[in-house]
């Protein structure tokens, strides 16, 4: 005789029981991979990076917190092209709050409470081979940071220089909204040091914004600085030709001080800027100068390249020959024309290389060359030094009067050998 078949409820209770074990094993190792904050970490990594086209990792001890506003603390991260060899971006650590709207919205919202970034180093060069490879797109969307941005210890990495300790506090950000911040860190290059601290503000925060900062600045070499307030403005610029800035304008009141010299005097000048493949060029460049006493009053125009090494090219006139240096010879000191010049450096940065300068008054010429330290010395020393600047070079006129003796056709060579 055959067995009774299996009741049908019992076989249902068997899979409905099966299936609460299945769903409870789920939601174990589902609770096990939440709890993990390394895991988390890194499939969100994994999406940033698949849509940005980056290889993001995070080797450091991550965090992450659900309860009130989520948040999400990784260490130790490092952004590279893939294949690439320099990250485009590393950090100790970045720490991201977002509302639950905007985890919601999956992206329709851009709204973020607050970021912050411990040591961050960006390369600049590394950075713009990456934005050459990303699709042709709109403008980028800016985010909403209800408590801003803080940076500690940044750092960027340029063609012969970098930004060091860079710390910014944006207290908020909001797209077509004016914002400002405070930045401060020091600009490095060979024995060169440029510390700041100033107060910047845009316009809105788009490529085409404008710029204003205003703060102290100071340049430091080993043997003299020259600390500042300076004033500048400019419209940001973002395109294939690099990061900058249009319409540059900068205004400074400044002191050059090594020992007991102390000379105050003023500057200025205009251009447009752009750094790109870590390199920082400056051209068309207008400066002018206000000085006083050995500091020469000037206007000129030119070039400036910053990168592995400083080029300088600048042609203009001294508007006058400044009362501390020493009286020219009639008929030179008789004339009151403007004193065209030329110059032009190429070298370290600390301007300790020869400089090319070609100086003219009516048709007396000067053509040699010059070190900055070296004049500088001179001027330190000039009330008990020699009255020759220490210059290489040729003199020629056609006439000049010395001691009543009148000489045509003068030549003079100036030669580091022949100076006292």
């Amino acid at each position: 005789m055959a067995a009774p078949e299996p009741a049908l409820p019992s076989r249902r209770r068997r899979i409905a029981l099966v299936a609460l074990l299945v769903t409870l094993a789920l939601f174990a190792l589902a609770l096990h991979w939440v709890s993990r904050p390394s895991r988390v970490a890194g499939l969100v990594l994994a999406q940033v990076g698949n849509a940005l086209g980056l290889e993001i990792t995070a080797s450091g001890a991550s965090e992450y917190r659900l309860r009130g506003i989520p948040m999400l603390s990784i260490r130790d991260v490092v952004a590279r092209q893939p294949g690439a060899t320099t990250p485009v971006l590393r950090a100790e650590r970045i720490r991201l709050e977002l509302p639950w709207s905007t985890l919601r919205a999956r992206g329709a919202d851009l709204t973020v409470r607050r970021i912050e970034l411990d040591a961050p180093e960006v390369d600049l060069a590394a950075l713009q081979r990456w934005q050459a490879t990303r699709p042709p797109s709109e403008p980028p969307r800016i985010p909403t940071l209800t408590d801003g941005l803080r940076i500690v210890r940044g750092r960027v990495i340029g063609d012969g220089w970098n930004v060091e300790a860079i710390d910014v506090d944006l207290p908020s950000l909001a797209p077509q909204r004016a914002a400002h911040a405070t930045l401060r860190g020091r600009i490095v290059s060979g024995t060169v040091r440029v510390p700041f601290d100033v107060v910047a503000a845009v316009t809105k925060p788009a490529a085409d914004a404008g710029l204003g900062v205003r703060g102290n600045v100071t340049v430091q070499s080993d043997s003299w600085s020259l600390p500042m307030t300076a004033t500048l403005s400019g419209r940001l610029h973002n395109g294939d030709d690099g990061l900058g800035l249009d319409r540059l304008r900068i205004g400074a009141n400044a002191t050059y001080r090594s020992g007991d010299t102390t000379l105050p005097f003023t500057w200025g000048l205009a251009g447009r800027l752009r750094v790109h493949d870590g390199e920082l060029r400056l051209a068309p460049l207008g400066a002018v100068v206000w000085g006083g006493g050995p500091v020469p009053s000037l206007e000129s125009s030119g070039a400036l390249v910053f990168g592995d090494a400083l080029r300088l090219d600048l042609r203009g006139a001294l508007l006058a020959w400044p009362r501390a240096w020493p009286e020219l010879p009639a008929p030179l000191s008789q004339s009151t024309s403007p004193l065209p010049f030329a110059l032009a450096y190429r070298g370290r940065a600390n301007l300790s290389d020869p400089i090319a300068l070609e100086l003219r008054r009516d048709a007396t010429r000067f053509d040699g060359r010059l070190r900055i330290d070296d004049m500088l010395a001179w001027i330190d020393d000039f009330d008990r030094g020699t009255p020759l600047p220490p210059l290489q070079g040729r003199l020629s006129s056609p006439m000049i009067e010395i001691a009543g003796a009148r000489l045509e056709g003068v030549e003079v060579e100036f030669s580091e050998d022949a100076l006292p």
